[in-house]
C-alpha cells in the first residue's frame, strides 16, 4: 500500500514532515495523550486517525483542542472508528483480547475479590469487542445465554448497546448501502453467550490433534509458533560456553494448506502424512534432476535451465513447477521441525497416557489402572500435568477421591504444593 514505515506509537519518533501518517490506535488516555503531542511536535505533513474502538466525544475534543492549539486542524485529514477490537485468527474463528487479555479472563471475572466497578469494567471491554465484531460483520445477532451467570450479564448490555444504536437512525452502524445485512435481513446470525463453568474439564484435558498439542506444549501465540532449536556445543574449545539455543518462529495461517488440512487431525496421522508430502516432493526433485541430466543441464543454476525452457514440454513444465516444488520444501521442514517438537513433548511427558485416561474419565468408561499410578509415577509429566489430570477426575466424578487415595498418596496440600 506505499507504507515503507512502521513504528509504535509511544517509541521515540523523529519529524517527518514530508509524509501522511496513519494510526491506528486504541482510544485510550494514555495513546490520545501522545497523539496531542505529536500534533504539537508538528512531526508530519497530515494525520489520518484510526481507532479500533469507537472514541469517546470528550477524547475527541482534546484532540481537536490539540490540533488547534498547534494550528493543525487542516493537517488531520480523516478520523474513523473502525469498530476492530477483535483478533480474526481464522476465516471462522476470533478471539477478543490480545494485550491485557488477563483483564477479561476466566479468573479475573471469578477472584472473589473482585469489586462491582472491576467486573463492570471487564464486562464492558468484552461487549465493546463482541459490538465490534458485529458492526463488522453487518448485522445485528439474536442472542441467546445461560441465565444467572457472567454471559447473561454480557448478553444484557450488548442486547442495550446494539439497540442504542439502532434507534439513532441516522447514524446507526447497521443500515445502509456498505453493510448488506443488516437489521432487516432475516439471515441473521445466532450469539450463543455460554458460562465456561458448564465445562471446566475441556480446557484442562490434554489433547491429542495438532492445532491443540501446538497450543498446549509449544509457544503459540496469535498463529506463530516460536521454537527453540538446540545448536550443539561440537567444535567448541574445551570450559566454553554451549552455544545459544536458535530461536525458529513459523506462522501457521490459512495459506499453508498442510495446516489447513492437518490441524484437526490425530497426530499420528499428521506424522505420517509429512512422510508422504516428503516422499512425494523427493519423487519430484528427483524427475527434475533427471531432466537438467538428459539436457546436460547437471549442476546449472535455474537460469540456465528458463533459457533452453522451450527445448521440451516436460522441462518447460518442470521449470514452472519450481516455485512450488520450493514451497513445498518449506512447508515439509516447517511441519517436520514442528511436529519433531511436539512429538519430544508427548514421549518426555506421556502426553498419550494422560490423553487416553482423561478420554476414559470424562466418558464415565471403566478405567484400567488407578488415578494414583499415574500420579505417583515420576517419568509422567510434569507437577501441572499431574495436577490437570486431578482436576478432570474431580470435575468429572463430581466427587472427591476417597480418603485412601490422600493416605496412599499425596494429600490435596501436598498434591498443591507439588504442583506450585
Amino acid at each position: 500500500m506505499g507504507i515503507t514505515l512502521h513504528l509504535l506509537l509511544h517509541s521515540d519518533r523523529d519529524p517527518i514532515p514530508d509524509v501522511p501518517a496513519v494510526y491506528f490506535v486504541m482510544p485510550t488516555e494514555e495513546n490520545i495523550d501522545r497523539m496531542c503531542q505529536d500534533l504539537r511536535n508538528q512531526l508530519y505533513e497530515s494525520y489520518y486517525l484510526n481507532f479500533i474502538s469507537a472514541i469517546s466525544r470528550s477524547k475527541l475534543e482534546d484532540i481537536a483542542n490539540a490540533a488547534l492549539a498547534a494550528s493543525a486542524v487542516t493537517q488531520v485529514a480523516k478520523v474513523f472508528d473502525q469498530y476492530l477490537n477483535f483478533i480474526t485468527l481464522e476465516d471462522d474463528m476470533f478471539v477478543l483480547c490480545n494485550q491485557n487479555k488477563e483483564l477479561v479472563s476466566y479468573r479475573a471475572i471469578n477472584r472473589p475479590d473482585i469489586t462491582d466497578t472491576e467486573m463492570e469494567t471487564v464486562m464492558d471491554t468484552i461487549v465493546d469487542s463482541l459490538f465490534c465484531f458485529f458492526v463488522t460483520l453487518g448485522a445485528v445477532p439474536i442472542i441467546r445465554c445461560s441465565r444467572g451467570t457472567a454471559a447473561e450479564m454480557v448478553a444484557v448490555k450488548l442486547d442495550k448497546k446494539l439497540r442504542e444504536n439502532l434507534r439513532d437512525a441516522r447514524n446507526s452502524l447497521f443500515t445502509g448501502d456498505t453493510l448488506g445485512a443488516g437489521q432487516f435481513s432475516f439471515q441473521r446470525p445466532l450469539l450463543v453467550l455460554v458460562d465456561r463453568n458448564i465445562d471446566l474439564a475441556t480446557p484442562l484435558h490434554h489433547t491429542w490433534t495438532y492445532q491443540a498439542l501446538v497450543h498446549d506444549v509449544l509457544d503459540f501465540h496469535l498463529n506463530r509458533v516460536n521454537l527453540e532449536e538446540s545448536s550443539g556445543v561440537e567444535n567448541s574449545p574445551a570450559g566454553a560456553r554451549p552455544k545459544r539455543k536458535n530461536k525458529k518462529s513459523y506462522d501457521l495461517t490459512p495459506v499453508d494448506k498442510f495446516w489447513q488440512k492437518h490441524k484437526g487431525s490425530p497426530f499420528p496421522e499428521v506424522a505420517e502424512s509429512v512422510q508422504q508430502e516428503l516422499e512425494s516432493y523427493r519423487a519430484q526433485e528427483d524427475e527434475v534432476k533427471r531432466l537438467k541430466s538428459i539436457m546436460g543441464l547437471e549442476g546449472e543454476d535455474e537460469g540456465a535451465i528458463s533459457m533452453l525452457s522451450d527445448n521440451t514440454a516436460k522441462l518447460t513444465s518442470a521449470v514452472s513447477s519450481l516455485p512450488e516444488l520450493l514451497e513445498k520444501k518449506r512447508l515439509i521442514d516447517l511441519h517436520t521441525n514442528v511436529a519433531t517438537a511436539v512429538l519430544e513433548h508427548i514421549k518426555a511427558r506421556k502426553l498419550d497416557v494422560y490423553f487416553e485416561y482423561e478420554e476414559k474419565i470424562m466418558s464415565k468408561t471403566t478405567l484400567d489402572k488407578s488415578l494414583l499410578d499415574i500420579i505417583s509415577d515420576p517419568d509422567a509429566g510434569t507437577p501441572e500435568d499431574k495436577m490437570r489430570l486431578f482436576l478432570i477426575y474431580y470435575i468429572s466424578t463430581q466427587q472427591a477421591p476417597s480418603e485412601g487415595f490422600y493416605q496412599d498418596g499425596l494429600s490435596s496440600g501436598q498434591l498443591w504444593q507439588h504442583y506450585h
